[in-house]
Formats: C-alpha cells, structure tokens, sequence
C-alpha cells in the first residue's frame, strides 16, 4: 500500500497559491516538510472541514484544500453533509485514511471496520467522491480536482507510519497568526485589527 508521503509528495507541486487546513498527527511533518510557507494551518481533530467551509465562502476565487484524516473526518460526519449541501467549487477535502488512530497507538478506525469515506460524502451530497489506493490515482485524482470549479473528496487509502523528519516546531497559536497575515497579504482583505496584545502583567502571576 502507498505511504501518505508519497502521495503528499505527488500533490505539493499541484496546490499553487491554494490555502490548506490540516489535521494534527504525522501528516503535519511531512507536509510542512514539503511546503513549508506560510498558507498552511493546523486544526484540531473533527474542525478541519468546517473552518474550510467558512474560508471557501469569504474567499470564493481561492483554492482551499483541506487536509484531513479518517479519524478526523469520523469526529465530525457532519461537516461532509454541509459540504455536500453548499457544494463550494473552490474546495478539496483530502482524506488521508490509514484505517487507525495511529497517534494513541494504532487503535482501528471505523474504515478499518467496512466504513466507507467516498461512499458518504456521495451520499452527503459531494458527487466528486473517490477512494484511491495508488500514488498514481491519487496524483489523478487531486489534477482533476485541483482545476475544476466543483466540490471534490479524495480519500486516500495508505499505510501507516510516518516518514522520519525533522520535527517542525510552531505553536497553533504562532501557524494561526502566520496564516491569517498571509491571507491579509495576498487577498488584500483585513482579518484582524491590529497585532495581538500581550497578556497583562497580573494575569502571569502564579
């Protein structure tokens, strides 16, 4: 079976200027390693989807790919069905399914189990749903996807494991303020007033 790195490696040179949310685990490493700039977020478990929704309607002329994995996309089922019923054409859900929860240990996920990713966002709504299972039909897949103006999920078959690399090191709050400065800059458009403030004095005592 295909490791999630060959297939992040297949899809780097095609995201562009696209803005990217992912899930916490091995997937960041690897995909920071690859594409270290400043377009790229990490969530928590279950919130990759929706908050990629939300940037898929304030920005409708911008690519957003949402990077996930099944035991994400299993927290929050329901953030297929919002996909599948507002259709963004600008979104690409990436489902990188190795059939466990492999940060506690490897634990099977319910895909291990016969559930079905591709076969729920269809029937959530998102007509562009496929399962891949080689570097090939996923580098495929992600073309197709990456240059129509439609909804797609990709979801990914690999194997566990994770490529050894280099630790990347930025807290969530320090990617988010990254992030946002970067839409700012290449939008045009103003997220947040000002800088963040820092915490009073009193409030840092112990």
């Amino acid at each position: 079976m295909v490791t999630r790195y060959e297939c992040l490696e297949a899809l780097a040179p095609l995201v562009g200027d696209a803005l990217v949310v992912m899930s916490p685990g091995g997937v960041e490493n690897e995909w920071f390693h690859l594409r270290p700039g400043p377009g790229t977020m990490r969530l928590m478990m279950g919130a990759v989807i929706p908050i990629c929704v939300g940037l898929t309607l304030a920005l409708p002329r911008r690519r957003v790919i949402a990077l996930d994995a099944d035991g994400s996309v299993l927290i929050n089922l329901g953030a297929l069905c919002t996909v599948g019923v507002l259709k963004p054409p600008n979104l690409t859900v990436i489902v990188m399914d190795n059939e466990c929860y492999e940060s506690i240990g490897g634990i099977p996920s319910h895909t291990a189990l016969g559930t079905d990713l591709a076969a729920v966002a269809r029937g959530a709504g998102i007509p562009h749903a496929v399962t891949t299972r080689t570097v090939e039909e996923f580098r495929a897949a992600a073309e197709a996807a990456l240059t129509a103006q439609a909804a797609h999920c990709i979801v990914a078959k690999v194997r566990p494991g994770a490529k050894d690399l280099p630790v990347f090191a930025m807290d969530g709050v320090e990617m988010k303020y990254r992030f946002i400065r970067h839409i700012e800059a290449t939008e045009g458009v103003r997220v947040l007033e000002g800088a963040p403030q820092p915490m009073p004095a009193h409030m840092l005592a112990t």
